[in-house]
């Protein structure tokens, strides 16, 4: 009933498996690649007809992590996956970036991919075996698809790079590199790395497209077996007539635009010839207008990437390596808890940064488990930011996308937990945008937790880089516009501080580029990155050594493990109080690190004494303040140190005889009351004989002994009606049990 077809890879120590024809036939291609013990199904299939009226390719690429694969049901109300998470959006992204641009470029029929991570060992990343999986159903599938490609992670552990790293080596190791590429070159870089230098990163780069050879060789193999028929793109005819009628007509005028520098200006300059175009060389029926449009922009291209080329100047005049004014602010919103305004040319970003406590925490439930995130960084970029009118719904997969690479940029410099135990919760507002707006998150979140007072190792900047590359020649720019990274060969971001890199990622537009190349844009992009980071020091040169005041508050305090459950009480009953009375929020790991949270100081102190009170054991001859809780014809019982209770006999009230226990005090009264006795079978006696009371205790006993309260005898140290702590043994009133025969 199947052919089923099976590839199998000894790859870097572990077997990866590539096996097709007896899942999903119905698909034009379909796979199921497992390494180590995780397993990913890929499924592609593709319209048979394109629409003549598409002008873009309607690629869709869909992953997602099924709870049941790690053995985990859904938490929540809802038990069943919902709306993808943000990993699975970021994974969806990492396979579109490479696979993208290997499509014939005439191919418009709507095209999905499909991920699905069946089962998860824990140990082996699902990304990477998702990247392998789609490239090979794509290579299967007959789509016009100039792959394969392969992938690979690789890490960098006591100077050594190790490739596929699993989860646990990744703990240890100072960078996380994903690289996908071609037999020919590599086409996407993402990554996040600990101040590693340019040299270091290029190095992981070249091992893992060395590592990513054999499943490329594998993939091919296992094609050539099973892989349906090629189909056929029929490209417009007349396109290269059409391309040099319109070059002639307007390739004089687009020069001309391109050197006005306003971006409004040149927009609009660009879209009057567009205009003029279509209302010259689009037919009646509009049957040919994709096919202008298409030319144009090409032509657009060329004159752009030949000016370049030739002349070495861009759209506004500057250098390949010119970097455009850059202006910094900090406190632009005094009353949040750090703020900062970046703007680089005609990109901008207002940048906050609020901190929390560990309930603000952000509660992460996948497939691998539950885990908190005590940092978040979120990215806005609304549709005014590029003078447009737009809808505003949900966060997109770029939104998503760009606000990681700035988190992944920032995250290495930031403090531990025990060094600063807030939650940090950054928000950037990008207000305009043209040229990389990820990269103006980058500094201007940089600078706006400097300014709460977030000590940060050191800052970070944000620089973007592009690439025009016809034939030999090629020029590297920095601090791209948006018009040269839409027209141009690569888009390459690259983010650290003044000792090293943190974070890179790399897209490629063409089937690849050289390590000569990279390593240029690399070392282009670290001068630049230095004149960033010089610009954000005219702001704010180190990080404050306060919070603001319209921060909370936050300390933390060891509890004994011990004790913990003596703090939280029986049902959270003792915690709830605590929170409740003095209004400070209170987290207690489990290895008894407690966080005090609150926007009053004064909230803290208080709450630190309470629990200080219930963490302390009495000593003797120890003078405590104390609430009577519980009133008896022969004393009260008083609460002291938060959870301690003892009796303190009538005797032991004053120096007089008593009457009545309420004449000295009564429930809800607060007294002074010394330890005068410790054992260990735990029993505790108090007294209140010679110890300085509130003035209305103080009034009280002086009228009695005003009217008529006579001298108390001493008494035997060994009396029967001595208390015991906690009040859970009471003296008896009764006495001796005689026994009768």
């Amino acid at each position: 009933m199947f052919t089923v077809y099976k590839k199998q890879i000894d790859w870097q120590g572990r077997q990866l498996t590539i096996e097709t024809g007896k899942i999903a036939r119905q698909a034009d291609g379909s796979v199921m690649v497992t390494y180590g013990d995780t397993v990913v199904m890929a499924n592609v299939c593709f319209a048979k007809q394109g629409n003549p009226a598409m002008d873009f390719f309607p690629l869709t690429v869909n992953y997602f992590e099924k709870f049941y694969a790690g053995g985990r049901i859904p938490g929540g109300f809802f038990k069943r996956e919902g709306r993808q998470t943000e990993r699975e959006i970021l994974t969806c992204r990492l396979i579109d970036r490479p696979i993208r641009p290997l499509f014939h470029p005439d191919f418009k029929n709507e095209t999905q991919v499909t991920c699905t991570v069946l089962q998860s060992d824990k140990e082996n990343d699902s990304d990477i075996v998702s990247l392998v999986a789609a490239s090979a159903a794509l290579t299967l599938s007959g789509a016009p698809f100039m792959g394969p490609i392969g992938a690979a992670r690789v890490g960098y552990i006591d100077g050594e790079y190790v490739v596929n790293p699993t989860f646990e080596q990744l703990e240890a190791s100072e960078l996380n590199l994903v690289v996908a590429g071609t037999r020919e070159g590599v086409l996407m870089v993402e990554s996040e790395a600990n101040e590693l230098s340019e040299e270091v990163m290029l190095g992981a780069v070249t091992a893992g497209h060395e590592a990513m050879q054999v499943v490329i060789d594998g993939i091919i193999e296992i094609a050539e077996a099973a892989a349906k028929p090629g189909y056929e793109v029929i490209s417009p005819e007349g396109t290269e007539e059409m391309f040099k009628s319109l070059e002639k007509d307007f390739a004089k005028g687009i020069t001309k635009a391109y050197t006005l520098r306003l971006k409004q200006e040149r927009q609009a300059a660009l879209d009057a010839i567009r205009t003029e175009a279509i209302e010259k060389y689009v037919d009646e029926d509009g049957s040919n207008d994709k096919m202008v449009k298409t030319q144009l922009k090409k032509v657009e291209a060329d004159v752009l990437r030949g000016s370049v080329l030739k002349t070495k100047k861009r759209i506004d005049e500057r250098s390949t390596t010119d970097i455009r004014p850059i202006v910094t602010e900090v406190d632009v919103l005094p009353r949040t808890h750090g703020s900062s305004l970046f703007t680089r040319g005609e990109t901008q970003a207002i940048v906050v940064t609020t901190l929390g406590g560990g309930r603000d925490e952000q509660l992460i439930d996948a497939m691998s488990g539950e885990s908190k995130d005590r940092f978040m960084l979120h990215y806005n970029f609304p549709p005014y930011s590029v003078g447009e009118c737009g809808r505003v719904g949900f966060t997109g997969r770029r939104e998503i996308g760009h606000g990681w690479l700035a988190r992944r940029a920032l995250s290495a410099m930031l403090p531990t937990k025990e060094e600063f135990p807030y939650t940090i919760r950054i928000v950037s507002e990008i207000t305009e945008s043209n040229g990389s707006s990820s990269m103006a998150t980058v500094c201007g979140s940089s600078m706006a937790m400097m300014a709460a007072g977030v000590p940060m190792v050191r800052p970070v900047a944000g620089i973007a880089m592009g690439l025009i590359k016809e034939g030999d020649k090629y020029a590297v720019l920095s601090d791209i516009l948006g018009d040269e990274d839409h027209l141009g060969d690569m888009d390459f971001k690259v983010a650290g501080t003044n000792k090293g890199v943190t974070a890179l990622q790399m897209d490629i537009k063409i089937t690849s580029i050289t390590a000569a190349i990279m390593k240029e844009a690399l070392l282009q992009a670290k001068d630049g990155r230095m004149h960033i980071l010089g610009k954000m020091e005219e702001a704010i040169t180190e990080t404050r050594t306060e919070v603001s005041e319209h921060a909370p508050g936050m300390e933390t305090i060891k509890i004994p493990t011990d004790k913990i459950r003596e703090v939280i009480g029986t049902g959270g009953k003792v915690i709830r109080e605590l929170i409740e009375t003095t209004g400070c929020q209170i987290d207690i790991d489990d290895d008894g690190m407690a966080y005090l949270t609150a926007v009053n100081r004064a909230a803290i102190v208080e709450c630190k004494r309470r629990i200080d009170e219930i963490l302390c054991e009495p000593e003797l001859n120890e003078v405590y303040p104390g609430l009577v809780v519980r009133v008896e014809d022969y004393g009260f019982f008083v609460r002291y140190l938060g959870k301690h209770e003892a009796l303190v006999h009538v005797s032991e009230m004053a120096d007089v005889r008593i009457g009545k226990v309420t004449d000295i005090a009564d429930n809800g009264d607060t007294v002074n009351v010394q330890v005068t006795n410790l054992n260990d079978r735990g029993r505790i006696r108090l007294t209140m004989k010679g110890v300085d009371q509130p003035e209305e205790i103080t009034e009280r006993i002086a009228k009695i002994v005003e009217t008529g309260g006579s001298p108390r005898p001493p008494r035997s140290d060994d009396g029967g009606d001595d208390s015991n702590g906690g009040g859970d043994k009471r003296p008896s009133s009764r006495g001796p049990r005689r026994r009768t025969a």
